[in-house]
């Protein structure tokens, strides 16, 4: 961790008791005066951060904005997700960085956030809108011991750590549709993108995008979306605090992929099928130029989804457009 980071999770931890300087120093093994500079680069970055003669440091306010540092200090310590977290004022899509990061060979857990995006992308190829201060756009590299047919179910995970960090962060319910999308009814509020670097055998990187509407209003959506998207702070009738939630995020995420890595996947996906909207009802599937109609039943041990087709037939689907068809 940077100094930076472990100088807000002192003032964190110390609260309204704060953390004198001569603590800071002796704990970083640096001079008063250092930290003292570096205290004074936190509070050009919008971090209201009191210095008390009796107390020393204590941090009053933090800005409405995303810091490495800052998600580095909240989240502590993992196993592997956010072990580095760069956050970039914009960039075209955080997927873009963390691939060259992964043909580089850098280890897997490296997080990286954007503010802003200026070509997000969603699945299918489609446009993820992503106005800077206003949601979460980050990617994160995985190096799994999966083969590229199991990885179906780093959706799942996914899809479950979001949901659950929503749940805690904002008291929502939040539903999920197959395969990636997190819903409130029919209004989309985040979606997961999976890209592969992958063998025959083997899964050599996985980029793990993930996009949050979390702050936006409703005239921030744009208008060919009014009907099918949402954010959370309409959801919530209240604007939230994007950092704790992506930190939250990434704490479910780093829990949930270690469960995965230790064999786990059976208990991830028996949560993701209660929180499921898919499962039992009719849908419309669209892979490439085919389209399969039928009803979802269930996942199958490596997150694809099974389809009963109206031919009677089960089928394993890995991938597609879904659409739910209205009760009969």
């Amino acid at each position: 961790m940077t100094i930076d980071s472990q100088i807000l999770g002192a003032l964190r931890d110390g609260g309204e008791a704060g953390a004198s300087g001569a603590a800071l120093a002796k704990q970083l093994g640096v001079s008063r005066a250092a930290v003292w500079n570096h205290v004074q680069e936190l509070r050009r970055h919008g971090y209201d951060i009191e210095a008390s003669p009796h107390h020393g440091y204590i941090l009053r306010g933090t800005p409405d904005a995303l810091h490495g540092d800052d998600l580095m200090a909240r989240l502590g310590k993992t196993r592997a997700i956010g072990r580095d977290i760069r956050v970039f004022s914009e960039t075209t899509s955080t997927n873009d960085i963390v691939e060259k990061l992964a043909r580089d060979g850098v280890t897997e857990g490296i997080t990286v956030f954007a503010e802003s995006q200026t070509k997000g992308r969603g699945r299918l190829g489609r446009t993820w809108v992503s106005p800077a201060g206003r949601g979460l756009w980050f990617s994160i590299l995985l190096r799994p011991p999966l083969r590229p047919t199991q990885a179906t179910q780093l959706t799942v995970i996914s899809a479950v750590a979001v949901a659950r960090a929503i749940e805690k962060e904002t008291g929502l319910e939040p539903e999920i549709k197959w395969p990636n999308d997190i819903m409130f009814g029919p209004r989309k509020a985040a979606g997961i993108l999976l890209e592969l670097g992958a063998e025959l055998d083997r899964i050599r990187y996985v980029v793990l995008g993930i996009g949050i509407d979390v702050n936006l209003t409703a005239e921030e959506l744009p208008p060919e979306l009014s009907e099918t998207a949402t954010s959370l702070r309409l959801q919530a009738g209240r604007p939230l605090d994007r950092a704790a939630l992506a930190t939250a995020v990434l704490r479910e995420l780093d829990h949930l992929y270690w469960r995965l890595k230790s064999g786990d996947f059976p208990e991830i996906s028996d949560e993701w099928m209660r929180r499921c909207t898919t499962l039992g009802r009719r849908v419309v599937i669209r892979v490439g130029d085919r389209v399969i109609h039928g009803q979802a039943e269930a996942l199958d041990e490596e997150g694809a989804l099974l389809i009963r087709t109206e031919h009677g037939r089960l089928e394993r689907i890995i991938g597609g457009d879904v659409t739910l068809e209205k009760n009969r």
